[in-house]
């Protein structure tokens, strides 16, 4: 008997043109153009034929240095055809950063456009070209060839993409996931949000980041379509739901804040808002049921290819905090010790499955982070009595202030109880008397008038007294990465310098 790891895999989009080569692949939002699956597969096939021809043979690992864009989907596609591996590289990043994660991944052949051949065209000796038509000044176009190429197969456990964590902290590892780790959480996804063959989930997360690469894998294997908006902007995300008939969307806590702070009001057509990449706060999930946004807060991973757990609307408004029950295939433990805690108590988050990546690049990190039970998140959670997961904070953002253990969650959801606050974030600031003190960065929501007093009495009421903030900030936002996780080290010296 044949194993799933003796069979061969076409690529994606190879096995969708062939079965659904009408159905729209892509739309561009601000443009409008649109390509078919069939129409997907036949450039895909010969940017494969150019890079091919490029490289003189097949290469092993190809860095795609490209905004979010119809140049990016072809890239991947191309890549996989010729039996790469997808290496995406944020062009925000300075060019330093960007070279220490091509020399990590070890990329053959990095890909760029004309309008991102400037921060990659000084990336070492490494091979570098344009997928335009004509050459920049500092980057070669990929040479022409005649015809397609012949794919190779795939097979499950292959490595197929390589992506980078956007840690708030530290230097970025390498995730490496397998065909099999992208089609189960494409999979799991589709029986927790739902599928239907008129969907269309609008893309305006960066691509080289899980929250913005996934709808493309998704959208390939269910057969659906995928809406591209280069970035992020209020109005312009809005009008593409209304004239895409946008059915799902992704976006941080903080895109959908500016969305409903511009007077958003949901179209008909929108069936769910996937609500990934950090916490979402209380107020902001109040303020979705209020207005009848249909939101899906998620807990997710560059580990996990994506969604780890993810609530439904009703779960979301019925029980604050939560991020739902596990998705499909995903097991879930809450450990503590070495032990499994009852539902109520806090540990550390544990996951294993199919969507749970082989590996690091690097060794030394996977064997930090693995045993016989499975991935150690990091995270910090608990588990209620029906199963569904909380997640309160990470293991290295516990404070330690006189002795005592505090979790910055704990603080946070008291703050955020107060009518008047709209985010919160809760940090340790070094403190020569204290080892550490409790310090909270506060966004107000523009009401009323909050100062740091109301905040701390709020706190009073609800926390033990080493647990309430010895330092409060009222800032106009929390600092974020790039892919719109706190900036822990932001937030302290913002305190710090306030």
């Amino acid at each position: 008997m044949r194993t799933l790891d003796a069979w061969p895999q076409i690529d994606p989009l190879t096995a969708r043109a062939s079965s659904t080569p009408d159905s729209t692949a892509v739309v561009e939002a601000e443009t409008g153009a649109s390509w078919t699956y069939e129409a997907l597969f036949d450039e895909a096939d010969r940017l494969a034929g150019r890079l091919q021809a490029a490289c003189d043979g097949r290469p092993q690992r190809v860095g795609i240095a490209m905004e979010t864009s119809i140049d990016f989907v072809r890239a991947t596609h191309a890549a996989w055809r010729l039996g790469a591996a997808v290496v995406p590289l944020d062009v925000r990043e300075p060019t330093d950063q960007l070279e220490t994660l091509a020399t990590k991944a070890e990329v053959d052949v990095i890909l760029c456009t004309e309008q991102t051949a400037g921060p990659v065209s000084d990336l070492g000796d490494r091979a570098l070209f344009s997928v335009d038509t004509s050459p920049t000044e500092t980057v070669p176009t990929l040479p022409s060839a005649t015809g397609g190429i012949t794919p190779r197969a795939r097979y499950p456990s292959e490595t197929h993409l390589v992506m980078f964590t956007s840690g708030s902290t530290g230097e970025p590892a390498g995730v490496q996931l397998t065909l099999t780790n992208l089609f189960a959480s494409a999979i799991a996804s589709a029986f927790r949000l739902g599928v239907t063959r008129s969907d269309r989930w609008l893309v305006s997360i960066p691509m080289a980041h899980m929250g913005g690469f996934a709808p493309l894998v998704r959208s390939t294997l269910y057969g659906t379509t995928v809406i591209l908006q280069q970035d992020f902007e209020p109005a312009r995300a809005a009008a593409a739901m209304a004239d895409y008939d946008v059915t799902g969307v992704s976006f941080v806590p903080t895109m959908l804040s500016r969305l409903l702070d511009a007077g958003w009001d949901r179209p008909d057509a929108l069936r769910f808002v996937l609500l990934g990449g950090a916490s979402a706060s209380r107020d902001l999930i109040d303020r979705c049921q209020r207005e009848n946004v249909p939101v899906y807060p998620t807990y997710g991973m560059t580990e996990t290819a994506s969604q780890v757990a993810t609530a439904t609307p009703s779960q979301a408004f019925d029980n604050p905090g939560t991020v739902g029950q596990p998705l499909l295939f995903t097991q879930v433990a809450v450990i503590d010790d070495g032990e499994s805690v009852p539902p109520g108590e806090t540990g550390e988050i544990v996951i294993e499955g199919p969507t749970v990546t082989p590996g690091y690049l690097d060794e030394e990190e996977t064997e930090a982070v693995f045993d016989q039970r499975g991935l150690h998140t990091g995270d910090l959670g608990y588990r209620d009595a029906d199963g569904r997961l909380y997640v309160v904070g990470r293991q290295d953002d516990r404070i330690v202030t006189g002795g005592e253990n505090v979790e910055p969650g704990a603080v946070v959801d008291a703050i955020e109880s107060c009518p008047d606050v709209a985010e919160a974030v809760v940090v340790g600031v070094p403190d020569d008397d204290w080892g550490e003190r409790v310090a909270a960065l506060v966004v107000p929501n523009g009401t009323t008038e909050l100062s740091a007093e109301r905040i701390e009495a709020a706190c009073r009421d609800e926390l033990a007294p080493y647990k309430v903030p010895k330092s409060i900030e009222i800032g106009e936002s929390i600092p974020r990465t790039v892919s719109g996780t706190v900036d822990r080290a932001a937030v302290i010296e913002t305190i710090q310098n306030s």
